[in-house]
């Protein structure tokens, strides 16, 4: 029960906030691009629970679910929505650029699979200095069509790094759907190819999500070499808030809300978990959330003498 509360919490930590970032946007107090990850919580949840501390993970630029459930505190991650100087990026990066290092959170990409290089080179590191870790590696399937994809699939199978590929398969690569985009449509299966061990999971699950990334990462831990994982889920927003979702039909969003992540866990954890529960996980969601708020609103944005720190070397000696 506690390991599915725990689950839980952090599902709908990531859910309160993104639905908290919508109406931070609305009211133009964030500004630039927002790609929220409603619906794709048990996909982050999941995979991170089987994560240890000094795991790695690259991710993307619908990149606050995964920072998040990795334990980036939260008033680092709002304070970075508002481009505050205490924000994990000092307000530098924004929504697509989430970084913190002591967290081994190696970014938020908004380049399409630009990720999954870096993620390639953080595991020949950990070879080359002997440390037993994993890199996970969040991309969409949109990125499968990208060069880098094969490039990195190859060469991690080829050299056997520890590399967990998480595909997060949400169906619509911005506004392209999926059927449209792929001939081949097994992502699992092409990922085999290379000689990866791959597999289709219910991304909509996050008990299956969690199995299978224990599977995974036990796998790469005793030497099996990388894996892929096809998470099946499906973002119930439009791609960002700039779009206007034109083409999805509202009949297959319900048909997937009807899956929502959440609600199937709190119907797993039924009767022991009760309606109060609920609404007290909630209270505590929403008060994490409305700190998060405040610290970001009264935080400092970086002074204009500071602008060039972190651009150009600074002068020593």
């Amino acid at each position: 029960m506690k390991e599915h509360l725990d689950l839980l919490r952090e599902m709908t930590r990531i859910r309160r906030f993104e639905d908290r970032c919508a109406e931070l946007y609305s009211a133009a107090q964030i500004r630039g691009f927002l790609h929220l990850y409603v619906g794709e919580e048990a996909v982050a949840v999941g995979v991170v629970s089987e994560l240890d501390a000094q795991d790695s993970i690259v991710s993307t630029y619908r990149d606050h679910g995964h920072a998040i459930a990795r334990g980036v505190p939260m008033d680092a991650v709002m304070a970075e929505m508002f481009g505050k100087v205490t924000g994990c990026s000092r307000g530098r990066g924004g929504s697509m650029h989430l970084f913190d290092s002591s967290h081994r959170f190696f970014g938020g990409n908004a380049i399409v699979g630009g990720g999954l290089p870096v993620a390639v080179g953080l595991a020949l590191a950990h070879v080359m200095r002997g440390e037993p870790r994993v890199v996970a590696c969040f991309f969409g399937e949109g990125a499968a069509a990208e060069g880098e994809f094969h490039e990195a699939l190859n060469l991690a199978a080829l050299w056997r790094l520890p590399v967990l590929f998480c595909c997060e398969n949400n169906l619509y690569a911005m506004g392209t759907s999926f059927a449209k985009e792929h001939a081949a449509p097994d992502l699992a299966l092409r990922a085999s190819s290379y000689g990866l061990a791959a597999w289709p999971v219910d991304g909509m699950d996050v008990l299956a999500v969690r199995d299978a990334a224990r599977r995974a990462t036990e796998s790469i831990r005793a030497g099996g070499g990388p894996c892929l994982l096809e998470l099946r889920t499906f973002r119930f927003r439009a791609h960002s808030m700039y779009d206007p979702e034109r083409y999805r039909d509202k009949a297959e969003v319900a048909k997937w809300r009807d899956l929502d992540p959440i609600d199937r866990l709190v119907a797993a954890m039924r009767p022991d978990f009760t309606d109060d529960d609920l609404a007290a996980l909630e209270a505590e969601v929403v008060a994490e959330i409305d700190h998060a708020v405040a610290a970001a609103e009264a935080a400092e944005i970086e002074p204009v003498t500071g602008l060039t720190r972190f651009v150009t070397s600074e002068v020593t000696g």
